[in-house]
């Protein structure tokens, strides 16, 4: 007798919404449950390698994603010291032959609405708001989702895409808080004509200091830039979308090139996060529960793929799910083909920002000597591993 009881989810973000819409597409019925009010994403830009560009098309929304991306002509890191380049990716059309796929720019809440929009027309998915997920029980046959008002509410599977704060997590691994990295980043978003008229570039530009980093790219139709800046400061506590002055933001940065300070005095409305992480674990399973995006991975903004990491995980999670009859079978199939991948983002997001952000002295000397003798084709080889990948294979 074929399986009638939905799929439940706890966690309303872009990976909770891309599951749910994959596991549609296979003709699995879902019930999202987000502890919010109201189904929304906060944040600003977010970066898109070509394998995000793979995860929406197994998803069924590429059009809908490559109609509101910004598509960038560069990667280019700077010196933050110098003001000079120290190279750069290109991304034009021998990348995107490469990788079958482009490499863009989004807001995050344009993406998100993608996806929200995709799953409010589908029959087979429930979006249900102020229902937060606390924990589950389980037995042999079914799993039940526990909510914040008491509610219980049984499935046949729960899917913990509740986020770095994870409740889910907290009863799969009972491993404790997330890692505090110390680095302390903060964000604005700001109108086009406000950026610097020189700095306007089509490209993700990081600008790489010792401890800090800047970065900035176009968003929604080049009417903002987006800013990220990036202190490591040793911040011991995690802190979230916390208001703060352009003095605080700027005590990061006072050793930089002027230029690279013009780019933070053209900000508005700062907010900080205290980024976290955690070492990988491959302990994604329990029974009738399994975890994906930032409960099971969470990661360093680095490699910009937290979100790409995500919808990988919905592809192969919807996939597994459909082309095994067994369903404990299928979330083996998906940690093992899930887990090596995403613990070597996690982990070179880590060296990144040691080695490529944040180096001062000979160690950045060193850096820019390497970096800048790579040739296109060799920056091709060293990311094919990243995006190549689907999410069905590594």
């Amino acid at each position: 007798m074929a399986e009638t009881r939905p799929v439940l989810i706890a966690g309303g973000g872009i990976g909770g919404l891309a599951v749910a819409l994959g596991l549609a597409q296979k003709g699995i019925r879902s019930i999202l449950l987000e502890k919010a009010a109201a189904l929304g994403e906060i944040g600003a830009g977010i970066q898109l390698g070509p394998n995000a560009f793979h995860a929406f098309d197994y998803l069924g929304v590429g059009e809908a994603a490559r109609n509101m991306a910004v598509y960038i002509d560069k990667l280019r890191l700077m010196d933050a010291l110098t003001a000079d380049e120290i190279t750069h990716i290109d991304l034009g059309d021998a990348f995107r032959a490469r990788f079958g796929n482009p490499y863009a720019v989004v807001h995050r809440g344009d993406l998100h609405g993608v996806f929200l929009r995709a799953c409010q027309s589908h029959e087979l998915i429930e979006l249900r708001v102020s229902s937060e997920v606390t924990g589950y029980e389980q037995d042999g046959s079914s799993v039940a989702a526990k909510l914040a008002g008491g509610e219980r509410i049984d499935g046949r599977l729960l899917i913990g895409a509740d986020g770095l704060w994870s409740n889910i997590r907290k009863q799969v691994t009972s491993d404790g808080p997330p890692r505090v990295s110390g680095h302390t980043t903060y964000r604005s978003v700001i109108p086009t004509e406000r950026m610097p008229e020189d700095l306007r570039w089509n490209a993700a530009t990081l600008w790489a200091g010792p401890k800090c980093h800047i970065v900035h790219y176009p968003l929604s139709g080049w009417k903002v830039f987006n800013l990220v800046v990036t202190y490591h400061n040793n911040a011991p506590e995690p802190v979230a979308g916390k208001p703060v002055s352009e003095e605080e933001v700027m005590r990061g940065f006072t050793h930089v090139h002027e230029r690279a300070q013009n780019i933070i005095r053209h900000g508005t409305n700062w907010k900080l996060w205290v980024l976290c992480d955690r070492d990988p674990d491959e302990r994604w399973v329990d029974g009738r529960v399994v975890l994906l995006g930032d409960a099971a991975h969470p990661m360093m903004q680095y490699f910009a793929q937290g979100a790409c990491q995500a919808m990988e995980d919905a592809v192969c999670l919807s996939h597994m799910l459909a082309n095994h009859d067994d369903q404990a079978a299928a979330l083996e199939a998906y940690s093992a083909q899930r887990f090596p991948r995403t613990a070597r983002v996690q982990l070179m997001s880590r060296a990144i920002g040691e080695h490529v952000y944040h180096p001062a002295g000979e160690h950045a000397r060193i850096r820019n000597a390497i970096m800048s003798a790579k040739s296109q084709d060799e920056w091709c080889n060293d990311i094919a591993w990243l995006y190549g990948g689907t999410g069905l294979q590594a």
